[in-house]
């Protein structure tokens, strides 16, 4: 059903989030996170089996406001003073899970005989960390206050600043010019942007939020002023370079000192809402279609297994100070490539750099880091108990 038919809209969002909670119930009864639910639902509707749906502008904007919307909620339940503090380690992670599988990507490629900038594409496709994927889990599970979470989250953050720097360096390889001064500028706008926001953010949301509350007089001020701050550092992120849900999450974070119960309640009953779209959305990327000969198919495996190791060693090589229980639970935190892992396949793919194939392949990685992720967090994280005011709080985004 086209979505200008008058039942498309609502036709496409009941079979999206319809059977992403139905696949989401049943995996939370089989005692596995309902997340891996949500996002096999995608895959089954999608064009890889059935062919209910394919992903669409429509399905994709909703994707964007869900996953900036669970980054914003996120962010809620983390203080900027607790990020700082594992600012040094984060650095570490964030710069080894970058290099790591970056080299270990673009070296496999060129070992299968793949042209050059296939391999520096499918490098630039393993770096990147989708954290909507491991933030959902962590919170889902009341895990947001662990030491490992709190480095993943800061990690996270960094890493997305450097893969848009590896992503922008690639991008100009395939052109045939890379502007080293450009890249330089949108790398310190990124960093400065970000610092800024997690240093001041806070005192100045603290100071100016009760004062705009006390004078509005439309109904749910608080929430209102909110999603102007969560738009306004989304936009702002996207002009100095990073992504948007970036923003949200800085947002998130200034706000965490200010706002009420009331607040958290509506922003999560949006999330709810909306998050489906992003989980099923990954899963209806995924083409199976496209790893027909046994060649593509050997070398998605071994990419996958790759993208698996490269982010658990390098991670957790940076991570390693604090015992190789954290180390391995960062490591773990940081494997899934999601959407990322999409964008930059896309963008190959759009600049005629990378082969179908490849880009098969590299979609295949992306979805299945997505996939194993939280299974692997959720036992690595087997002994680390939930925060009570998590719990308390019945916080569930899946």
């Amino acid at each position: 059903m086209a979505l200008s038919e008058p039942a498309g809209i609502p036709f496409a969002m009941l079979l999206v989030f319809g059977s992403a909670k139905l696949l989401a119930e049943v995996f939370e009864r089989l005692n596995q996170p309902g997340i891996v639910g949500e996002i096999i639902a995608g895959v089954v509707i999608g064009p890889s089996v059935l062919g209910w749906i394919s992903p669409d502008d429509f399905l994709g904007a909703l994707s964007q406001l869900g996953v900036m919307f669970l980054l914003f909620r996120v962010g809620l339940e983390v203080k900027s003073s607790e990020l700082m503090k594992v600012g040094g380690t984060a650095m570490l992670v964030a710069s080894a899970g970058v290099a790591v599988p970056f080299v270990l990507g673009w070296g496999i490629l060129r070992i299968w005989g793949q042209p050059q900038i296939e391999a520096v594409f499918t490098g630039a496709a393993m770096v990147a960390t989708s954290v909507g994927i491991t933030a959902q889990v962590l919170a889902d599970k009341g895990l947001m206050a662990a030491r490992a979470s709190r480095i993943i989250l800061a990690a996270a953050v960094i890493d997305d600043i450097l893969g848009l720097l590896v992503l922008a360096f690639v991008s100009s390889l395939a052109r045939g010019q890379v502007n080293l001064p450009g890249l330089a500028m949108t790398v310190a706008l990124a960093f400065g942007f970000t610092l800024i926001v997690v240093k001041w953010g806070t005192g100045t949301v603290r100071r100016l939020v009760p004062r705009m509350q006390e004078r509005l007089r439309i109904g749910e001020a608080q929430f209102a002023i909110s999603m102007c701050v969560l738009f306004a550092l989304s936009l702002m992120a996207v002009w100095v370079g990073v992504a948007a849900i970036v923003g949200a999450f800085l947002a998130g974070m200034a706000l965490s000192d200010t706002v009420g119960r009331r607040l958290r309640d509506l922003a999560h009953g949006v999330t709810e809402l909306l998050v489906p779209f992003f989980l099923a959305g990954v899963g209806m990327h995924l083409r199976l279609d496209t790893l027909t000969n046994r060649s593509s198919l050997l070398l998605a495996i071994v990419i996958l297994f790759a993208a698996l190791a490269s982010k658990l060693i390098g991670c957790g090589l940076g991570a390693y100070a604090l015992g190789m229980a954290d180390a391995i639970r960062v490591g773990v935190g940081m494997m899934p490539r999601g959407e990322v892992g999409l964008v930059v396949a896309q963008i190959g793919l759009s600049m005629g750099v990378i082969a179908p194939e490849i880009f098969g392949v590299v979609v295949f990685m992306a979805v299945a880091t997505t996939l194993i992720a939280p299974p692997l967090l959720a036992l690595a994280y087997r002994n680390v108990p939930a925060s009570k005011a998590a719990a308390s709080d019945s916080f569930r985004l899946g």
